[in-house]
């Protein structure tokens, strides 16, 4: 689903340490170090091959929130999951908006934010119909399909935009 909000909707589930998102049955996951929990950014300022860079650095802050190493195929799919969103929406942002300026994520118990700023005027969106079969098209479908919401936001007065996709923290 696309949107223009900035946050998803609804409730995002109970509060840490209430039980359930975690790799141990019926356990609360393992509490990260405060300072390994704060959003992390990456600024793409004349770098090249930013796409392996946004997946390195994306992989460094998996580890350090503990989403790897992945004890569960559960796991280790929902990591794949955000470095291939980030993947899609940093490509994204190479084809069709210049380039990306920055990638931001951040992580809580229950959702990851991934948000890739560029200086882009258009709005991504998956192309309608869908052709599975053909080359190309595929990044927004992917990204609606792996994520729980994703949208655009636009700061008044300035150019370019920020794309954001939230993914579900593994169980």
């Amino acid at each position: 689903m696309s949107t223009t909000r900035p946050f998803s909707p609804g409730d995002r589930g109970p509060e840490p340490g209430a039980g359930g998102a975690s790799g141990v049955p019926g356990g609360d996951p393992p509490e990260a170090p405060a300072a390994s929990r704060l959003p992390r950014r990456l600024a793409f300022d004349g770098e090249s091959g930013v796409v392996p860079l946004a997946r390195d650095f994306t992989r460094q802050a998996l580890y350090a929130w503990g989403w790897l190493p992945a004890a569960t195929a559960d796991q280790r799919a929902a990591a794949e999951d955000v470095l291939l969103v980030v993947s899609e929406l940093v490509t994204n942002a190479c084809l069709h908006a210049g380039g990306p300026s920055e990638l931001r994520i951040g992580c809580d118990n229950k959702v990851l934010r991934i948000e890739v700023s560029d200086r882009g005027t258009g709005s991504p969106a998956p192309r309608t119909p869908h052709r599975a079969g053909r080359p190309g098209g595929h990044g927004m479908f992917i990204v609606q399909r792996l994520c729980l919401d994703w949208g655009v936001v636009r700061a008044p007065g300035a150019s370019g935009k920020t794309v954001w996709a939230e993914l579900g923290a593994p169980a």
